[in-house]
């Protein structure tokens, strides 16, 4: 009978149990206990013809479970597809607090009691794009310390589970499936996760989004603050509220959230440049009909008598025409781009201090080597720091992997170079078609575009589409070289692999995006010879003659250029960001959108989505970077170009979001104090850009001679601009041209109007000058605007203080604790039995 009775009661047990867990939603992210949370998964697909790859799973997980980690195994009957395995991984306590302190992770110790400056003025027209409190600060200030295990009573721990926030935890997790083992006799190349998913024996690593990003998680216990994000950031009719930063920060880690900090950052900067830029390409266009050259450009008794030299061989001669410039908008960004910077270093410096990045120093990361260098770096040496046995890689080694490299970046520059001397044949060869099939066009009558459509206008446009689509052609082929000739570097970091790559793919995207513009700016019409002797490109044989700008120079070319390749370059970019990752996930996730909540379980339908990659984030600073070379390098061509990056960036930013909150698996959390080298290819980007659009305005446009004859050359003792066409122009007798250089022009004139090209002088020496006053205003506002601000400062220095306070304090009070407890137990052994009975 008492057998009988427990056989039954043990049969009752289970199956409430099997009951509660069918009951048990798996869109959770909590073991099947509903207490150890889901900190990192991995997931595979039982190969059985692949022994290898089980063995090294089972000694990978044994590894793990030695470490400490919790590891729980979904079957593939389980599964959607019913072929994948999932192991769900958690870090219990001990784990936790063992390497957080390995890795000096902040924690709280006490809630800041410096209060905040508030009262900003007018502070109530910010409130229509204020969020919810609970939004903008997800969780309260608090001063911080690296963690140390051997003192946690000395941090604010309430609950152990709860303590590290789900980012921290699958950033320690990330870090110890990066280097363990998964061969049994520790062999040195054979650990960490990386290889495993290079070599095909798991799928997919990733830490769990809290929930479904369009409602909130039933589970009490689970945050959902990706419901939050997706709800005040995500949305596209969210464009101008502000950004959730600490929430950002807090589910995604420091990296992402500087990334976002910097572009919201931007963003509002662009505001004012386009504000700017607007009115000054509006006014130029409303006093267009009153400037004194327009008006003799277009009269019948100076313009209208005017006949310029063709050309090119097998055109005709031209009507002047006019281009205009924007001499103030490029002195106007020259400062802009100076006070973007140090404004940036300013909220990054607050940052640094609000998300516990002040000492995080990037010593702190050398201590963190790359697991690839670890395992193929076989040498050892004396770390004279550490006093350890760490890897490195033989100089020689070294100096020839990094001459490789720059063979290859330097190949790769030179097919740019070729793709462009390519383009520039065409504009060539094609000018003369499009001149004669042009010459009788039905668009020649009509009333308003009509006498914009010439063939200069035709060249331009498709050979700028050609080079666009050249440029993403081989921008799709250098990035898988950037990075594979990057990987042969063995970079010893990941904080130096990122800057090699940087580095590597910005010389490319420089190269590539920017020197079609170059070459229009600045070399383009220079090198072109006179009437009776003019310059071939490829030799006179080839007939094909240098190029000319329009006789009002080449600054409409050159805006041209940078719209279309600017443009084109922001709206393919936008939607290849979001249509791509929709349409895969979209597939992927075809068959198991049927199933119900319950079913579909939170780690497959993460398992759906798209990794984001470790270079993920690198690929969205470059898309900004380039931006920000066309509207700094070139605007003194184009005003309205701050405006473009404008709209764009606020799409761009909403899009970033969604992307990243909706189509993507949620990345591992990351630290960054800063937005790294980028910040030194800004700098130079902006002392380049002074350069760019002095010469600019001194060479690709007519303001130069403007001013010369305005103040030295005027008529009457006046200043005015009359008679300055006749005066900029001289005079060529085209029988002077030799018997066999003469060509049928279509029409006959004994004379013809070209350039004066005298007073290069007056250019360089303004160009010159206009350089030094800018530098001289961009270095002075520098050095006034501190990089760190002195509240800022001053709450360092105070938390600095406290740290060091409490924790003298902390070691006294445990000193003199031990001394009671060791006086007292000197006084039981001076006592007899019998006394020491009473005392306890």
């Amino acid at each position: 009978d008492i057998v009988g009775c427990c056989s039954f009661c043990c049969a009752t047990c289970l199956s409430s149990l099997n009951c509660q867990q069918s009951c048990h939603s798996k869109d959770s992210v909590f073991f099947r206990d509903g207490v150890r949370r889901i900190d990192f998964v991995l997931s595979y697909v039982d190969d059985k013809d692949s022994e290898r790859k089980q063995e090294r799973r089972k000694v990978y997980e044994a590894n793990l479970e030695k470490v400490g980690l919790e590891l729980e195994t979904e079957d593939k009957s389980e599964s959607e597809d019913g072929k994948t395995y999932f192991v769900k991984i958690h870090a219990p306590w001990e784990v936790l607090a063992t390497y957080a302190d390995v890795l000096k992770i902040k924690v709280p110790f006490k809630a800041n009691d410096i209060p905040e400056n508030n009262d900003i003025p007018m502070n109530w027209l910010s409130t229509p794009f204020r969020l919810p409190e609970h939004v903008m600060h997800p969780e309260p200030d608090y001063f911080t310390a690296p963690f140390n295990k051997s003192k946690s009573d000395f941090f604010l721990i309430d609950d152990k589970d709860t303590f590290f926030p789900p980012s921290t935890r699958n950033r320690i997790v990330y870090y110890i499936l990066s280097r363990c083992s998964y061969f049994k006799d520790e062999c040195g190349d054979k650990k960490g996760i990386k290889r495993l998913l290079n070599n095909g024996t798991y799928t997919a690593a990733f830490p769990l989004h809290d929930s479904r990003y369009w409602k909130r998680s039933r589970d009490a216990n689970c945050e959902s603050e990706r419901y939050s994000l997706y709800k005040y950031w995500a949305r596209f009719l969210c464009f101008f509220k502000e950004q959730p930063l600490n929430l950002i920060r807090k589910y995604y880690g420091e990296k992402i959230g500087i990334y976002f900090a910097w572009l919201g950052f931007y963003t509002e900067m662009l505001l004012f440049a386009a504000v700017v830029g607007t009115i000054c390409f509006i006014y130029g266009f409303l006093t267009y009909d009153d400037n004194q050259w327009s008006k003799e450009i277009c009269s019948e008794e100076v313009g209208g008598s005017i006949v310029m030299c063709p050309l090119m061989v097998g055109s005709k001669y031209q009507q002047i025409n006019f281009s205009s410039s924007h001499m103030f908008f490029a002195i106007f960004m020259g400062i802009w781009v100076t006070l973007f910077l140090e404004f940036w270093k300013r909220r990054q410096a607050r940052l640094e201090y609000e998300w516990d990045l002040v000492d995080f120093e990037e010593e702190q990361q050398q201590l963190q080597l790359r697991p690839e260098y670890e395992t193929k770096c076989t040498n050892r040496k004396l770390n004279r720091i550490t006093q350890e046995m760490e890897p490195y890689l033989p100089i020689t080694n070294k100096c020839a992997r990094t001459c490789l490299s720059g063979a290859t970046v330097l190949f790769w520059i030179s097919l740019i170079i070729a793709c462009i001397i390519g383009v520039i044949a065409y504009r060539l060869a094609v000018y003369a078609a499009f001149a004669s099939i042009m010459k009788d066009s039905p668009t020649n009558k009509l009333q308003v575009v009509g006498p914009y459509i010439t063939p200069q206008l035709a060249t331009s446009v498709t050979a700028s589409c050609i080079n666009f689509v050249i440029i993403m052609i081989l921008n799709l082929m250098y990035e898988r070289v950037a990075v594979w000739i990057t990987d042969m570097e063995i970079p010893k970091t990941h904080l130096e692999y990122e800057n090699k790559l940087t580095v590597k793919m910005f010389l490319f995207q420089f190269v590539n995006y920017y020197s079609s513009c170059f070459y229009v700016a600045f070399f383009k019409g220079k090198f072109v010879g006179y009437p009776g002797k003019y310059a071939y490109m490829f030799g006179e044989w080839s007939k094909l003659r240098n190029e000319e700008c329009d006789p009002g120079g080449c600054l409409i070319e050159l805006t041209t250029q940078l719209v279309i390749v600017m443009t084109g370059k922001q709206v393919w970019g936008n939607i290849q960001e979001a249509l791509v990752p929709w349409m895969m996930n979209w597939w992927g996730s075809r068959k198991a959108r049927n199933h119900p909540e319950s079913l579909y379980s939170r780690w497959e339908q993460d398992h759906d989505l798209q990794g984001f990659g470790q270079l993920g984030l690198f690929y969205e600073y470059l898309e900004m970077v380039i931006q920000f070379g066309f509207i700094t390098l070139f605007v003194a061509s184009f005003p309205l170009a701050p405006l473009l990056a404008l709209i764009n960036n606020v799409i761009e930013v909403r899009v970033d979001a969604w992307k990243l909150t909706t189509q993507f698996r949620r990345p591992v959390a990351a630290k960054a104090h800063s937005i790294g080298a980028w910040e030194e290819i800004l700098s130079g980007i902006a002392i380049l850009s002074v350069v760019t659009n002095a010469f600019i305005v001194a060479f690709t446009s007519d303001m130069i001679p403007r001013l010369v004859y305005m103040y030295a050359y005027h008529s009457e003792g006046e200043m005015s601009m009359k008679g300055y066409i006749n005066n900029s122009l001289s005079v060529f007798n085209i029988s002077e041209i030799p018997q066999t250089k003469k060509r049928d022009y279509g029409y006959v004139f004994s004379s013809v109007l070209i350039y004066d090209y005298g007073g290069r002088s007056a250019h360089i020496l303004y160009s010159s000058k206009r350089d030094h006053v800018v530098f001289v205003v961009k270095f002075f506002v520098a050095w006034m605007i501190p990089d760190v601000p002195s509240d800022v400062r001053a709450r360092v220095k105070r938390e600095r203080y406290l740290v060091q306070e409490y924790l003298h304090n902390y070691e006294v009070e445990k000193h003199l604790n031990l001394n009671v407890i060791f006086m007292a137990f000197h006084s039981l052994c001076c006592y007899s039995a019998e006394d020491n009975q009473h005392l306890l």
